[in-house]
């Protein structure tokens, strides 16, 4: 059926579901991270390891060689000669 809106949110009204979520899910997760050192101190050495290795992709970037993907522009002059 074809026709005039009558209802509903408001284009841009936030989803009252999604906020109360996106709290508790902060709650949490918040107090998982501070219960985690704990934690990892309860596994078994290789087991931390683990648990680390699949963590630290969340805090620090991965690491790719750049070599020979692009072209810097720059030259060098003693080519030249």
């Amino acid at each position: 059926m074809v026709g005039k809106k009558t209802g509903g949110r408001v284009a841009g009204t936030p989803n009252r579901i999604t906020i109360e979520l996106r709290k508790t899910l902060k709650t949490v997760v918040a107090s998982e991270l501070e219960s985690l050192p704990g934690t990892l101190e309860q596994l078994q050495p290789k087991e931390r390891l683990e648990m680390l290795v699949k963590l630290l992709p969340f805090c620090m970037p991965k690491v790719n060689s750049i070599e020979g993907a692009y072209d810097t522009g720059w030259r060098n002059l003693d080519d030249e000669n």
